[in-house]
């Protein structure tokens, strides 16, 4: 009985420090928790999280003609927009066929007409007179026949003069008969092989008219799409080959983001994955769509400073950054690639 009152006469004295300690206990317990959660979120999203960099389709504007650089429209840096002129060279000869050729082209046109209308007014006006020459010289050696032939009979004249009249007859009949097919024809126009012989000159012209005017187009290069000048590689004067670029425009839409992810993640990446790019200094975050995965592994690239992922494969990604943004970015930029959430 001492015992137990004795035990209970000193619990008072030691209550206040186990009351204490249980409080010590709890608090702590409760920072490692919040450490331990923050921890874990950080590692998280470190985890989505890649090292990338911005690259750059560029668009190698050059003529397929050579010649010299006669005008350079823009410069280094400058924003263009789709259809501006970018360069022109020198074109006099390729100016000079073309209007050779559109000669050439309406030549055979009018000649091809003319086939089709036959012989002008004047001309058949001329062919009807001497048809009417003709007809006359018929009545004429058709009537002096008949004379000729009722004197043979009463022995007056010999056969020899009733032949030379007969045969003058035929002839004059002949003639009339000539002038009369020429004056039909002359209605008719000419021949249906004449005519396309013609059509086929028509259309070899036109072809190198086209050719031509194809040439003279060639010569003075135009901006594809919208985009960045970035760079101009000949000044006016100089001489540009053929096929040589002039030109470098970067569209908006050529504009990507390059990212490595191990193989342990490029498996549950599909095209269309929503990623979310940003950079030292931006002020915002910079949405794009994964649009390619590459098929086979590759070692870290030596501008991917990953400690932990130095000597593991890892597989490229690429993804498009929407135009209204990627003005913003420039290629060979290092970016941080931010996976989000999937919901497919």
């Amino acid at each position: 009985m001492n015992n137990v009152n004795m035990n209970d006469s000193e619990s008072p004295a030691l209550c206040p420090h186990k009351a204490l300690c249980c409080n010590l206990f709890q608090t702590w317990s409760g920072l490692l928790f919040c450490v331990l959660f923050v921890v874990a979120g950080c590692t998280t999203d470190l985890q989505n999280t890649y090292q990338g960099y911005v690259e750059g389709e560029y668009q190698l504007i050059s003529s397929p003609l050579a010649g010299q650089l006669q005008i350079l429209s823009v410069s280094r840096g400058a924003t263009v927009t789709a259809g501006v002129p970018l360069f022109t060279l020198e074109h006099q000869s390729e100016a000079a066929a073309l209007s050779e050729a559109e000669q050439v082209v309406q030549r055979t046109e009018n000649k091809l007409a003319d086939l089709g209308k036959g012989l002008r007014p004047s001309e058949i006006v001329s062919v009807k007179a001497k048809l009417a020459q003709a007809e006359a010289a018929v009545n004429l050696t058709t009537r002096e026949f008949r004379r000729r032939e009722k004197l043979f009979q009463e022995s007056t004249i010999s056969r020899e003069e009733l032949d030379r009249a007969r045969k003058e007859m035929e002839s004059s009949q002949a003639v009339a008969a000539q002038l009369t097919a020429e004056l039909e024809t002359a209605g008719l126009g000419a021949r249906a092989d004449e005519i396309l012989v013609a059509r086929a000159d028509v259309k070899a012209a036109g072809d190198r008219l086209e050719q031509a005017r194809w040439r003279v187009e060639q010569k003075t290069q135009k901006a594809p799409d919208a985009g960045y000048v970035f760079d101009t590689f000949y000044m006016a004067g100089e001489f540009v080959p053929a096929g040589y670029p002039v030109v470098s425009i970067l569209p908006p839409g050529n504009i990507k983001v390059r990212f490595f992810v191990p193989e342990t993640v490029v498996g549950s990446l599909a095209a269309g994955r929503q990623v979310s790019v940003a950079f030292d200094g931006a002020a915002k975050n910079y949405r794009g769509t994964i649009s390619y995965i590459s098929p086979q592994a590759e070692y870290t690239p030596p501008v991917i400073y990953s400690r932990d992922a130095r000597t593991k494969l890892v597989f490229m990604i690429e993804a498009k950054i929407a135009p209204d943004q990627a003005t913003e970015l420039h290629p060979g930029q290092p970016v941080d690639v931010r996976l989000e959430a999937s919901h497919g």
